[in-house]
């Protein structure tokens, strides 16, 4: 991108950030390597930048260059980071300390990971407050008290007693953002606020974001691979891959008219809440045209006939918690038991080769019907019959009824060893279930787990950190199909994987169950996820199954007011934000 093209706010008017032929190289033992190639923008005040692109585009390398985050052995090679007109880029030391928090404000991915787990949350925002801000302790609190409300968290005086983990992920993050507003910073940058966030928490952390910019005239960086959450927050947006800048313009002009190949099939890619299709473009630069979008169209099977038994059959599932104190405790404040219903009369049945889905919010039960399922998790009360037997019987617990169900959780580098190659995560099902009986034959069985997720056979000597987000959930997804079973139990695979990868899985999901019979259970808050793989879906509020049916006509037609409040949170890529 040339510098006459790059886009810059008005003429007389000071952006709050410019940025100029930015580049960052790592030296290694290998010699450098540069992650960022002369990337170039302007953020004016008020105004939200959406910077988008898959895994390894240099988004989050863009944030930490302009925060001055970046340590040895990477480092700046090239370009200006300018904040209000003033260079910041050759900032060091208590210069540099001085620009962070106060003018500029971070917003990590995790809030967990950022918030420290001994410090309650009224302490994280006095210090932060204190540190910037020329102030005393009572006017320190009195501003924690008034950002905590001013962020929406209900009970804000009693919460700033609390500790980060006895709040919601949606709350945590509302906390995160409370902390960045700390010192009014005039720049924001807001690392993936709302990946792994359930739609309706998405929603409100979006309005939030907006809210902060409109009224406080903050700048804000906005880096994220959702394009509904682009579409619905930022006024402008920049697509970025391998370290540059593909392309930059209005949201509207990007998401409707994109002049880039790589920009087109990255919007095809986006599964659509809409429509059901067959296959997802996946985005590469020079890929050639966008394909034309194939409607699915459902397959004729036996187990679509009357009176066909489904192979999974879940009848008034409960889960119940004591959360009651000590029995002492309880007898001297004459307290009765707590009891929380984590599930409670959940049923439904699931096809021989089809997607059953489950959707709702954060604490709605979704993934411990899931870990009931998979055998995990004990019920408190009723029935898991798989192919007629009930999952948690004796006749259940045999080798040969557990080979065939497997499990693909969330996050594969928390479920994957560490230490362990690749080759020994395949085998070790293999291994445990007694699946084969020799080096030989297991070392064979790892290759073709790998050849079906479509990996190379080098990759089996390799470490889990050695590959990316999506590469890692293809392991998960070659550990669980080692065992070749029947029933796979998928819980949020796709939702910290950027649109590309995201396209590459679900394919692969879908390519398996066509050539091997596959059927899934799959757990998600996305939607548009939901609609592009499942045959029939059930919605989930506070334990209970609100709603159930084949997909197209429960998110096509709901019936119940939450499924529509769910539908009517989804950011869409077509709306225009106010």
């Amino acid at each position: 991108m040339t510098t006459d093209t790059i886009p810059t706010v008005a003429d007389g008017d000071v952006p709050v950030l410019r940025v100029r032929h930015l580049s960052v190289t790592f030296d290694t033992y290998k010699g450098p390597v540069h992650v960022l190639h002369d990337v170039s923008f302007d953020i004016a005040r008020g105004e939200i930048l959406g910077v988008v692109g898959e895994s390894g585009a240099g988004k989050s390398m863009t944030g930490s260059a302009v925060t001055g985050l970046i340590e040895p052995p990477g480092r700046i090679s090239g370009g200006t980071v300018e904040l209000f007109g003033q260079r910041i880029d050759q900032l060091t030391g208590e210069d540099l300390r001085r620009i962070r928090g106060k003018r500029i404000g971070t917003i990590f991915q995790d809030p967990l990971t950022s918030l420290n787990p001994v410090y309650t949350v009224g302490r994280h925002l006095v210090e932060t407050i204190r540190t910037h801000l020329p102030v005393s302790e009572k006017e320190a609190e009195a501003r924690a008290l008034a950002l905590l409300e001013e962020v929406e968290i209900p009970h804000a005086k009693e919460r700033l007693a609390q500790y980060p983990h006895q709040f919601s992920g949606g709350m945590r993050q509302r906390v995160a953002i409370a902390l960045a507003l700390c010192a009014e910073p005039e720049l924001i940058i807001a690392d993936e606020p709302t990946t792994a966030l359930d739609v309706s928490v998405q929603a409100q952390i979006i309005a939030l974001l907006r809210k902060v910019c409109k009224e406080r005239g903050a700048a804000a960086m906005l880096i994220t691979h959702d394009m509904g959450v682009i579409a619905e927050t930022a006024d402008r947006v920049m697509v970025m891959y391998q370290g540059r800048v593909l392309e930059t313009g209005p949201v509207r002009q990007v998401l409707d008219a994109p002049h880039e190949p790589y920009t087109q099939v990255l919007m095809a890619a986006i599964p659509s809440v809409h429509q059901r299709v067959v296959r997802l473009p996946v985005p590469e630069v020079g890929g050639g045209p966008v394909p034309a979008a194939v409607p699915w169209t459902p397959k004729a099977s036996a187990a679509d006939t009357v009176g066909a038994k489904p192979l999974l059959e879940v009848q008034n599932l409960g889960k119940d918690y004591d959360l009651s104190s000590g029995w002492l405790a309880r007898l001297l404040a004459r307290e009765e038991k707590k009891i929380l219903k984590a599930v409670d009369g959940v049923s439904f049945s699931i096809r021989k080769g089809t997607t059953f889905g489950l959707v709702g919010e954060s604490g709605s039960g979704k993934s411990t019907v899931a870990r009931m399922v998979a055998g995990l998790t004990p019920p408190t009360r009723g029935t898991i019959l798989f192919d007629g037997v009930d999952k948690w019987s004796p006749a259940a617990q045999t080798v040969a009824m557990r080979r065939r169900f497997q499990m693909i959780f969330q996050d594969p580098y928390a479920s994957l060893n560490p230490r362990w190659t690749v080759e020994e995560l395949i085998a070790e099902p293999l291994q445990v279930l007694g699946i084969t009986r020799n080096k030989d034959e297991t070392a064979a069985r790892v290759q073709e787990a790998l050849r079906r997720v479509r990996m190379k056979p080098d990759d089996a000597k390799k470490y889990p950190h050695q590959f990316s987000g999506g590469q890692r959930q293809r392991i998960a997804v070659a550990r669980a199909l080692a065992s070749q079973p029947e029933f796979i139990i998928c819980d949020e695979p796709t939702s910290a994987l950027d649109v590309s990868v995201q396209a590459q899985v679900l394919n692969l999901m879908r390519d398996l169950q066509d050539e091997f019979g596959l059927t899934y259970l799959l757990i998600s808050h996305n939607l548009a996820v939901i609609r592009h793989m499942c045959d029939d879906i059930g919605v989930m509020q506070r334990g209970k199954l609100v709603e159930a049916g084949e997909a197209a006509a429960v998110l096509d037609a709901p019936q119940h007011a939450y499924t529509r409040e769910l539908m009517a949170a989804i950011p869409d890529i077509a709306h225009v934000h106010a």
